[in-house]
């Protein structure tokens, strides 16, 4: 993640995954980014960045190198609203086979590759609840989604969703984490959303699911209340 304006959910991805129970963490940026970087991340390292200052076409290389060393791939967000990186980031989800997690926006950045995206095994999302309806509007998903709903009725979605479609989702609605897989599904009231949107319960998922990645539910689930 990250590009020229911003890397704070990077830095704080990276002390969180640490803490959580990664045994090693290592953060693809933007070599926009080099005089920036805190003196904290030891294990960095940098792709080619364009104009905008955000990974560029030719970083995909770092991305699938940082991939294969990799447990588990977590796109953070902060990565800007930029084409080129979105090229990136869909041709990652072409190449890259093992488990990936998005979220905030690097989510964005991909939904327009929805089906794809919704059929890519070992694949994780922690979406608001705005970009949910996103990703059931990009795969034409018959069911319509409104804030005003009953939890119970998102739960019976989601279950019929994950049922369809290999992808397991965690969302916030109603002071509640919904957690999804196989049209399996656990809730979790939740009274800090701003955990979800500065990126830290995403990057303890995707710690979580590095010990356990045939067991996203039991994984994630546990990542919410240890």
């Amino acid at each position: 993640g990250g590009n020229k304006l911003g890397l704070r959910a990077v830095a704080e991805s990276y002390e969180v995954a640490l803490q959580s129970g990664a045994g090693e963490a290592r953060v693809l940026l933007p070599d926009s980014l080099k005089k920036t970087v805190p003196p904290s991340m030891h294990d960095v390292i940098y792709g080619s960045s364009n104009p905008s200052g955000a990974l560029a076409k030719d970083a995909l290389i770092e991305c699938l190198a940082l991939g294969a060393w990799s447990s588990t791939l977590l796109l953070i967000g902060d990565a800007g609203r930029n084409s080129e990186t979105a090229i990136v980031y869909e041709q990652l989800l072409d190449k890259y086979q093992g488990p990936l997690v998005i979220t905030r926006d690097a989510f964005d950045l991909v939904r327009l590759a929805g089906e794809q995206l919704a059929n890519r095994p070992d694949t994780h999302l922690v979406l608001s609840f705005a970009q949910l309806q996103k990703l059931f509007q990009a795969v034409y998903y018959p069911k319509v989604l409104t804030f005003s709903m009953q939890l119970m009725h998102l739960v019976e979605a989601l279950h019929k969703f994950t049922t369809t479609y290999p992808i397991s989702l965690t969302v916030f609605h109603q002071e509640t984490i919904i957690v999804a897989h196989d049209g399996n599904i656990t809730t979790t009231p939740w009274n800090n959303p701003m955990a979800i949107w500065r990126g830290n319960t995403p990057t303890r998922a995707a710690t979580y699911l590095m010990w356990t990645p045939r067991r996203p539910l039991e994984a994630i689930t546990a990542s919410l209340i240890s």
